[in-house]
């Protein structure tokens, strides 16, 4: 997204932290419902996913899913078209493996961990892309922008 190092971290930042949240969000209310906590326990999770979430999405799922991409995609295919197919990627890359380790934490691994874990997936997966496409990666973007005008 941006035109170095320091600004691709940036936005990875803001995108890291808002589908976090999100997603914590979504997990909480899947799990308890809405109810007086849930801001409380939304948050109490939030920074050790976000570090694990921030080091896989800049150091594998990220360079994974560019790679696809830079494969499948003429380098001349409109913008828009390049985004909307990392954007994809990174989704069921983030959601495989964010998923995998959180269920991990939180069941442990027994007989019926690949179920359970198949499960949750989909669940997090139907949540994770339309907010990223539709939620997170506009306003990350609006944010960027504000902070790197293109000029």
């Amino acid at each position: 997204m941006g035109k170095n190092k320091k600004e691709n971290f940036i936005f990875t930042l803001i995108c890291c932290a808002l589908m976090v949240f999100g997603m914590a969000l979504y997990n909480v209310i899947l799990r308890n419902g809405i109810n007086s906590s849930l801001l409380k326990e939304t948050l109490m999770g939030f920074l050790p996913v976000f570090f694990v979430a921030l080091i896989l999405d800049w150091f594998v799922v990220g360079k994974i899913a560019k790679s696809i991409v830079a494969k499948i995609v003429d380098h001349n295919a409109p913008l828009i078209k390049k985004v909307l197919l990392i954007s994809f990627f990174m989704v069921c890359g983030m959601s495989f493996c964010i998923t995998l380790i959180v269920s991990a934490a939180h069941m442990g691994i027994s007989a019926d961990f690949p179920l359970l874990f198949l499960k949750a997936w989909g669940m997090n997966f139907i949540c994770a892309l339309p907010l990223q496409l539709l939620i997170v990666g506009p306003i990350a973007r609006g944010i960027f922008f504000k902070m790197y005008p293109a000029n």
